[in-house]
Parts: C-alpha cells; structure tokens; sequence
C-alpha cells in the first residue's frame, strides 16, 4: 500500500503542473500576445478640441455677427417721426397739436456757402443749442467751396436749394428755371450723396412755373414768415438790430430767415438763448412733411 501511494504522488504532481502550463499560455493568448500580421491596429480617441466645430447643416442665426453679412446684426435705421407740416403762408404747425408743441421756430440761412470760420461758428452755436436749420445755397458759391458744402452736411445740418446764380427766377424761362434749380440739386447730391429736399427762390420771387419745377425735382417750396432784414443795410455791422427784428415778428411755426453774414454770426447765440428763454424750441427739418402729394 505504501508503495503505491508514493508512486501515484509523482504521478498526480506531474498532471498538475501539466495544467498550469497550459493555463498560463491561454491566458498569454487572451492578453492579444498575437503575431502582428494577424492583429488589427489600436484606434486611438480624437484629440480634444477647444471650440465644437459647427455643423453646416446647421441654420444661421441671424442675431449673430457674421463676417459674409455683417448687415444681419446691424438694426435697421429709425426713420425721424414727422411732426410738422407748412401751412399756405410758409408756416410750421403740428401735425398732431396734443402731442407737438406749436412753440417753435425754423432756422434757415441763405446764400452760402462762404467762408470756412463764419460757417464754423455758425456751426458750433447750432450745435450747443441742440438746433438745426437749413443752409439754402447756391450752385456758384458750392462750386467755389464744395468743402463747406461737405462740412455742413458732415455737421448734421441740412442743405437746401436756393439756385445756381441767384436771379430772379419769376423772369426767366421755363428751361432757364429748371437749370438753375436742377443743377444745383444735381451738385449737392454728388458731393454729399443726398438731394435738397427743400427749395427757396432768391429774393421769395416765384411764380407757378417756378413751383411746378421745384415740385419736378422732388422739393417742397417756401419763403418765410419772419425776416431778420440781416441783409439790408440798415442791420450791417448790427448783431443787436438782427435779434431785435427776429424777437420783433415772432409767432409760433416762424420760418426765420437769415443769411451767412459776419454780424448775424455774431448775434445768432444770444439769438437762440432769448428764444429758448421764451419756451421756444427749434425744428429739425428732418421732421417736416415734405410728401409734395398731399
């Protein structure tokens, strides 16, 4: 019996390392320690990236920049609200009087452009008041100074026609009246990309034919309700004698005319404080009806 027992001992002790051995080489095998030529390549994970790529299937917010339309994101330019119309007599009047105040005046200057520090100083009083007007010019004077021209629609002011030579337009042809109106609207849109919107013959002297051209070339007529008599001879040299003949004809909607003159530059910003002192405002011409239709 003990000799057979101690013959089997060996013979057990070698199945059992017989099976570890094999063990050991099918765990190798399930590890992938597999001949190269029969093994699939590792795919490796994408590097992370630090913006998500964007999908061109995917549809364009229109809220957002954009480099190929740039007008997308732009909001669109608010139109000036009109709020005034002129009456037959050259006046300004609310177009809804409970929500416009009539209390106020149109500024207006004639017969420039002509020199660069008159205008100037025009310019800057206007804009410490907050005012605007409108500069009727003359083609002649335009052609001489297209920079004040450029200088007057760059400040925000408004240009108006007042003819090419400044004549008196009631005793010219029909064809001679549409050069002189049409030439200069053609000038002021070239040099500054906007055509008159408003018209005032020389001297306030019209007549039909006159009309008829100025509505033609897309502009509302006018003369004005308050003179200044800057011009004459009596008011030269006198800044005190231009205030006192505005304050004088005063009236709600005025349509003040003056002109580009030395002594009315000097007067215009005691002018504009007395007005504002008495509750008057001052009309953008932006807001004024120039629909020639109705």
């Amino acid at each position: 019996m003990n000799r057979m027992l101690k013959a089997a001992i060996p013979l057990t002790l070698a199945v059992a390392l017989s099976a570890c051995g094999s063990t050991a080489k099918s765990t190798e095998e399930k590890q992938g320690n597999q001949p190269a030529a029969t093994s699939q390549p590792a795919v490796k994970p994408a590097a992370p990236t630090t913006t998500d790529p964007v999908s061109p299937a995917k549809p364009t917010d229109k809220t957002t920049p954009s480099e190929d339309h740039p007008d997308q994101t732009k909001p669109a330019t608010s139109q000036p609200v009109i709020l005034y119309k002129m009456n037959k007599v050259y006046r300004f009047v609310p177009i809804d009087k409970q929500k416009t105040t009539d209390k106020v005046v149109l500024l207006t200057f004639d017969d420039g452009p002509k020199e660069l520090e008159q205008l100037t100083s025009m310019l800057d009083t206007l804009d410490k008041h907050k005012a605007k007007a409108i500069f009727f010019v003359n083609g002649y004077r335009v052609k001489q100074h297209p920079e004040l021209l450029k200088l007057i629609h760059d400040r925000g002011q408004t240009i108006g026609n007042h003819s090419w030579d400044h004549i008196d337009l009631k005793k010219e042809t029909k064809e001679k009246v549409e050069q002189q109106v049409g030439d200069v609207s053609a000038k002021v849109k070239e040099l500054t990309g906007d055509a008159p919107k408003f018209f005032r013959p020389p001297f306030g002297s019209g007549n039909d034919t006159v009309k008829s051209i100025v509505k033609n070339n897309g502009m509302l007529y006018m003369t004005w309700s308050n003179g200044s008599l800057d011009w004459d001879s009596s008011t030269k040299d006198k800044p005190d004698k231009v205030i006192a003949n505005v304050l004088e004809q005063l009236h709600p909607g005025a349509n003040i005319l003056m002109h580009e003159l030395p002594w009315t530059a000097k007067a215009l910003d005691e002018l504009l404080t007395k007005l504002e002192g008495k509750g008057y405002g001052f009309i953008d011409p932006a807001t004024i009806d120039t629909d020639l239709g109705r």
